[in-house]
């Protein structure tokens, strides 16, 4: 007997889906992850306990990860009285950056904006160029280039580029 799904196609083995982080205002995310990041909005919906969102990449329609954003409505927090705290400052989402320059402008970008939390450096081999840069609810996003999670997920897994 297979199993009911309400939205149709699912995984066909566990998959990797999401980050979700709560937010003050889901417009200023969303605006926010638009404007640093590759992100594009996918989804967004709203219940009676607040409104949510998902943002991203859209050329990874094969295998999604997706950051999922939740904006509770006053007194409708189900995890209340539980504090949400930001990622940070070494727990952060990281984005790698096709060239060292790229990670520059999102400095420049940030340093102009006063969410630059760090960098642009460079770090030891396994880290790369980065920078550090915080959301609009002071979660840490990382920029890198040559960090290797792409190059060596294609290596040792054995992934084509996209076509």
């Amino acid at each position: 007997m297979s199993e009911q799904s309400n939205h149709g196609l699912r995984p066909r083995r566990a998959a990797w889906t999401h980050i979700a982080l709560r937010v003050k205002n889901i417009d200023d995310t969303i605006a926010w992850y638009q404007r640093f990041t590759h992100l594009k909005l996918l989804s967004r919906g709203e219940d009676k306990n607040g409104r949510n969102a998902w943002l991203g990449d859209e050329t990874q329609a094969n295998s999604p990860f997706v950051l999922v954003v939740g904006e509770f409505y006053e007194g409708k927090d189900p995890f209340a009285p539980a504090q949400h705290p930001p990622l940070g400052p070494f727990a952060h989402i990281g984005i790698e950056l096709p060239s060292k320059q790229e990670v520059d402008d999102v400095a420049a970008e940030a340093k102009k904006e006063g969410c630059l939390a760090l960098g642009p450096l460079q770090m030891p081999k396994q880290i790369g160029y980065v920078c550090f840069v915080k959301d609009p609810d002071g979660n840490t996003v990382e920029f890198s280039y040559d960090q290797g999670v792409y190059e060596k997920a294609r290596e040792v897994w054995g992934a084509k580029e996209p076509a």
